[in-house]
């Protein structure tokens, strides 16, 4: 019988990412405290945020909107990395930046993880900025796959290819 294997991965959906700033952009547009605020939120670049407004608290006032609107979407927060509120100008701005891949010290991290406590016959392979977890065993994937969920990682961890 051959392996089955899955990929652990750290990937965007930049679809949602970009629903959700679309919502948010509605929203401050709309909401009353954020009138005559000059609050604004758009896309700078293809890996980065920027949120504007004429006051600190606002700007932050728009960056938890943001988060709601991507939980709402199923999007985890740990693929935000945002700096603190900057003056710039008569502005305060809010640079976020977008996390995606695993690094290899993440990476080594999370296999040795799984050879020290998986289930014997589980093996592990770094592939560029994913993981390649293989087993004989489907249930010993499963098993993988709720140590791995357990952990609490400063990245978003997603299972993908699952075969």
């Amino acid at each position: 019988m051959a392996d089955s294997s899955f990929d652990i991965v750290s990937k965007i959906d930049r679809q949602e990412v970009d629903n959700a700033l679309s919502q948010t952009a509605r929203e401050v547009a709309q909401r009353y405290d954020f009138k005559g605020t000059g609050a604004e939120i758009s896309w700078q670049g293809e890996q980065g945020i920027e949120i504007s407004a004429n006051a600190d608290d606002r700007a932050t006032a728009v960056l938890d909107v943001f988060k709601e609107k991507l939980i709402k979407r199923q999007q985890s927060l740990k693929i935000l990395d945002a700096s603190e509120p900057r003056a710039s100008g008569q502005q305060s701005k809010i640079g976020i930046a977008l996390k995606e891949g695993i690094s290899s010290e993440d990476a080594k991290k999370i296999g040795k993880l799984i050879r020290d406590e998986a289930p014997k016959g589980v093996k592990v392979q770094v592939q560029g900025d994913e993981l390649r977890v293989s087993s004989k065993k489907r249930d010993d994937l499963q098993a993988v796959q709720q140590l791995v969920k357990a952990q609490d990682y400063d990245f978003a961890v997603q299972f993908t290819n699952y075969r």
